[in-house]
């Protein structure tokens, strides 16, 4: 059965058990989205594009299926899994050729309070990168483990905080290149009674292997919205890549967002 059906087959399941969205408010919903770790099942569906790549100017569009699910631990801890699994085409990255499939998934867990004193909210957990790359063009073929953290405050209308891990090559194909990276997310939003939210993160990583960074910078808009019973957050952005590991794409870029929510 192809990925995609299987996956719209799993999300049906998955709304057919929970309760409706209309026990919290709109704004309540969309600040949730803002907190990675919060008490909510998301299934957000990223869409990104970038070119400039290589001395050919490639380009690069994914979308990023990205699972967010909370899980109780006990009557103080979470644990809240979020999946990263990119589907991506590009055209001329690797010169003179195109690749369609899928890339490699980042799987992530996190252990956070269900409440804090302090009202800092924080998660920290292992992450793992599994080499699910259909062609070697869009993966890396490693396995890699590394540590996770997210650490945020929310206050009125504002989020502030950010996310990082590490990742580092535990196994995979001889021959590819090791894996020894560090992924660093500072994000801001600021979420209106309407429900509409700005946000600004950027999602920078640091090669140690070869010492580049890369460093897009992300500011967009989100609308929460009423299909049916369904709530969806709809969102459009741009981003500007301030700097690009060596080949990697320049200039400017769009990024735009469909999440379904299915609050608990």
């Amino acid at each position: 059965m192809p990925v995609s059906r299987v996956f719209a087959f799993a999300v049906a399941l998955l709304a057919q058990g929970l309760p409706a969205a209309a026990q919290e408010s709109a704004e309540d919903l969309a600040k949730k989205l803002a907190n990675p770790v919060a008490s909510l099942i998301s299934v957000p569906f990223q869409f990104n594009w970038d070119g400039g790549y290589g001395p050919q100017d490639g380009d690069k569009a994914f979308v990023n299926i990205q699972p967010v699910v909370p899980m109780d631990l006990n009557d103080d801890w979470n644990l809240i899994s979020r999946t990263i699994l990119p589907v991506a085409w590009q055209s001329d990255v690797a010169p003179g050729s195109d690749q369609f499939g899928l890339g490699d998934v980042v799987q992530s867990l996190f252990v956070s309070p269900k409440s804090t004193q302090s009202g800092l909210i924080w998660g920290v957990g292992p992450v793992a990168l599994i080499p699910t790359a259909t062609d070697d063009a869009l993966g890396g073929g490693k396995f890699g483990l590394g540590p996770t953290g997210v650490v945020l405050r929310q206050s009125g209308p504002w989020t502030v905080g950010a996310l990082a891990n590490h990742i580092w090559s535990v196994a995979g194909e001889g021959g590819r290149g090791e894996v020894n990276a560090s992924f660093l997310q500072p994000f801001l939003n600021y979420t209106w009674p309407s429900a509409t939210s700005v946000f600004l993160n950027t999602e920078a990583t640091y090669d140690w292997s070869s010492e580049q960074w890369s460093v897009p910078i992300n500011l967009g808009v989100n609308q929460l919205v009423s299909i049916g019973e369904q709530k969806v957050q709809l969102g459009l952005g741009a981003r500007y890549w301030a700097q690009s590991a060596r080949g990697g794409p320049e200039g400017f870029g769009v990024r735009a967002n469909v999440i379904l929510l299915f609050p608990r």
